[in-house]
């Protein structure tokens, strides 16, 4: 058997009518770029993260880096945020020519170590971007405590994130602005590049829904220098199309995710492997499910190929230790958990569609690898 670590055929095969039509729609009505299709979607992703204004742009990382924009984030500026994330995280930050400023991570979410934070606020720390990693929210009361006494603003990277939530409030709507990334694998995908901002600051949207086009307030009067960072009406008919079905997926990858703990259970009380943890109070969507495995990532990640299951680490170099950022003057050992983390955790394969047997064929998979290791050792 093969299990694919991702595979969205599935998802699109059974929404093919809905999705061909809405991309006739478009077709029939010219209008690509903005437009109603966007205007529609932005009310409906304004309303499913409870927030007043949603703004959509052409990628999640352009998410970012707006809302930093936005903020009059700036050169000699400090923003606190997470090594251990995608690249954009760290990009937006540096494409703004502020300094970012990493903190280690909890181990157990992969999430920023809140009680790590406060020490690290400077007289030229701006903001806090948590990331919301693996579709988990960061321990945000603490975050806004600390935003609150220090007047920081926070962005929250929920790329990863669409639907999860913190003590009930959906990621994306507990910091000044909320960023979502809509690339084809997240929870919610378009057919290609899509991202949102989303807030319920008013003044703070124009600036983004303005940045967005070029710093423009007219077509061609600009007040500064924007971004060409416009939603294509295209992605936004597809991706309203599968907005209808975000929480059904969400709970499936959850009900995957409570399979795996089950049959991983035995190999996690071994020691072999840590399953994924859930903080009290939060939902996790499981955008992706994470275990660790100490010592043997690599014989895993081979085993596992061998046998025709998909897997992948998100992710192998964590940000202080990027080549582009040698400049920011961080060494090997500075964020201990952040890199013991890129050296043992690894993807399974989580997605709506998986199936109970092919859950089933990974567990054995799995269980066959324990099984080498307590011979070979």
């Amino acid at each position: 058997m093969k299990v694919p670590l991702i595979d969205l055929s599935g998802q699109h095969q059974a929404l093919r009518t809905d999705l061909l039509g809405a991309l006739a729609r478009v077709i029939d009505s010219q209008q690509f770029v903005l437009g109603s299709e966007v205007a529609s979607l932005e009310e409906e992703i304004a309303r499913y993260s409870t927030t007043e204004f949603a703004i959509g742009c052409a990628s999640g990382s352009d998410a970012l880096l707006l809302a930093l924009m936005a903020l009059d984030i700036k050169a000699g500026d400090e923003v606190i945020t997470t090594p251990f994330t995608f690249f954009a995280t760290g990009s937006a930050i540096a494409r703004v020519d502020a300094h970012p400023r990493f903190i280690d991570i909890d181990p157990r979410t992969y999430n920023i170590n809140v009680d790590l934070v406060e020490a690290a606020i400077t007289d030229r720390t701006r903001a806090i971007v948590p990331v919301h990693m693996y579709g988990q929210c960061a321990e945000m009361d603490k975050l806004l405590d600390i935003a609150g006494r220090y007047n920081l603003s926070i962005v929250e990277d929920a790329a990863q994130a669409i639907g999860a939530t913190d003590r009930g409030r959906r990621a994306g709507s507990m910091g000044q602005l909320g960023c979502f990334s809509f690339y084809p694998t997240k929870n919610l995908g378009g057919a290609g590049d899509a991202g949102m901002v989303v807030t319920s600051d008013e003044s703070l949207a124009a600036r983004v829904r303005k940045l967005r086009v070029h710093g423009g307030a007219t077509e061609y009067q600009h007040d500064e220098v924007g971004l060409n960072s416009r939603l294509d009406a295209i992605q936004a008919a597809i991706l309203s199309v599968k907005l209808k079905h975000l929480d059904e997926w969400s709970d499936a990858r959850r009900s995957k995710a409570a399979i795996y703990d089950e049959l991983l259970s035995e190999a996690a009380l071994d020691g072999k492997f840590v399953l994924p943890y859930v903080r009290p109070q939060a939902r996790h969507i499981f955008h992706q499910y994470v275990i660790r495995a100490p010592g043997y990532r690599d014989e895993l990640i081979q085993h596992l190929s061998q046998h025709g299951v998909g897997n992948k680490v998100y992710y192998p170099v964590p940000l202080h230790l990027q080549p582009c950022f040698d400049y920011l003057n961080y060494r090997q050992g500075d964020f201990p958990e952040a890199e013991r983390a890129s050296l043992e955790t690894l993807a399974l394969p989580c997605f709506p569609e998986l199936t109970e047997q092919q859950q089933h064929y990974v567990g054995e998979v799995l269980a066959k690898f324990v099984i080498a290791e307590k011979a070979s050792g």
